[in-house]
């Protein structure tokens, strides 16, 4: 083998936007000394790695929701770009390109498989459905060599609910899918970004970021709000993120109707603009692995509430950076959300807190070097196993002896 090789690997994830969750990762294998694909579904995020050298973006179609035709074709073009790049690691994360590029190394024999898990889709769902999704989860994990879980609670869970053994997955540091960019988001004073965004001066901002969807809870937000605004807590709610079904376009319809001055955002391509506005974050989730907008915040100096989903304990220290909810009553969010509210002293000692722990345990830099360092560690022991074993001259003669015979 040519010891100049660069080392090569596969990052994929399904869709473009899901190309967040790796920001600047590409980059960084690339200035390791890696020669790094980038697959998704194809769109915007995926066309800004044109020309960055060393990395190659390939698109592969795939849907999100479960379609037979469409997976099988989506496996076998998984399977060829595979065969045709030969890479020493496939990385690939959520549900459907962990599922169909774990599936598609296995077949092709890549050394080093590893499907980082970033959630369980299943915890949402019920039935036969909620089935499927676990079959396919432990399909995902089974295909790989390893796992890692971007959380310890999601390590757990997965572990509990069987989809993979205690032996095959791990936590990279304190988790999360890639940190946080402790320069992009920081402290800054929120006056004009509140009247940018239409927002009054003076009144407290609660804050909601993500999709408008019944998995992320903003239908228990506005409960908890209306019952906040009916003990005379004085407040302003402001939403960032798209609706992408009709659920999330009546949760929008809803929050216009029952608080008229909500101010709705829609999809912001830059959130920090919003978090510099915001006074506390609210994430009344229903399933997280682990929630990289509390991650902004915090590093934003920005305490959270949030339920305790899977993930969440990993991203808040339970009254020190915001404070957790184990119940999934409105009531139980409004009390949570109260004392942020009505108590300034109490958001600076926590966002304060949340600043610290971020530049602590969660610098972007330092975690995306523990993820290179990790895919070069599998990477070598892989090439150990692989290379034959020098034999000793006692070994090589009766080795010969024996052609001779």
């Amino acid at each position: 083998m040519n010891p100049a090789r660069r080392r090569s690997i596969l990052l994929g994830v399904t869709a473009d936007t899901s190309l967040q969750l790796m920001a600047g990762l590409p980059a960084r294998y690339a200035e390791g000394g890696w020669d790094v694909h980038v697959v998704a579904d194809g769109g915007p995020r995926l066309e800004t790695l044109v020309g960055v050298p060393h990395v190659i973006p390939h698109v592969v179609q795939m849907r999100r929701n479960p379609s037979v035709r469409a997976d099988v074709t989506a496996l076998v073009a998984w399977w060829k770009l595979l065969r045709r790049l030969r890479p020493d690691v496939v990385d690939v994360g959520t549900p459907k390109a962990g599922l169909l590029g774990s599936l598609a190394a296995l077949i092709a024999r890549t050394p080093v498989r590893v499907y980082t898990l970033r959630g369980l889709r299943y915890e949402s769902a019920t039935g036969a459905g909620r089935r499927v999704l676990v079959m396919l989860e432990r399909i995902a994990c089974a295909s790989a060599t390893h796992v890692i879980a971007v959380s310890e609670t999601l390590r757990a869970r997965a572990v509990d609910d069987g989809v993979v053994r205690a032996s095959k997955v791990e936590v990279l540091g304190a988790g999360s899918s890639n940190g946080v960019d402790l320069d992009r988001f920081a402290p800054a004073s929120q006056a004009a970004e509140a009247g940018d965004l239409g927002l009054r001066l003076g009144a407290p901002v609660v804050g909601f970021i993500g999709r408008i969807h019944a998995d992320k809870g903003v239908d228990l937000l506005l409960d908890a709000a209306e019952l906040l605004r009916s003990r005379g807590v004085d407040f302003q709610l402001l939403v960032v993120g798209g609706a992408d079904d009709a659920t999330g376009r009546e949760l929008e319809n809803s929050a216009a109707a029952r608080h008229p001055d909500t101010i709705l955002t829609g999809q912001m391509d830059d959130v920090a603009v919003a978090l510099r506005a915001m006074d506390v974050l609210c994430l009344p989730t229903r399933r997280e692995g682990f929630p990289n907008v509390v991650l902004e915040a915090a590093a934003s100096g920005i305490p959270c509430v949030a339920t305790n989903a899977t993930g969440v304990p990993d991203a808040i220290v339970d009254g020190v950076t915001g404070s957790i909810v184990g119940s999934r009553e409105a009531a139980a969010l409004a009390d949570a959300l109260e004392p942020y509210l009505t108590d300034a002293d109490l958001r600076g000692r926590a966002g304060a807190a949340a600043r610290r722990r971020a530049e602590s345990d969660f610098d972007r830099a330092q975690v995306q070097t523990r993820k290179v360092a990790h895919s070069g560690a599998l990477a070598d022991a892989a090439r150990s196993r692989r290379s034959p074993r020098v034999s000793s001259p006692a070994t090589r003669s009766a080795q010969d002896q024996g052609d001779q015979l």
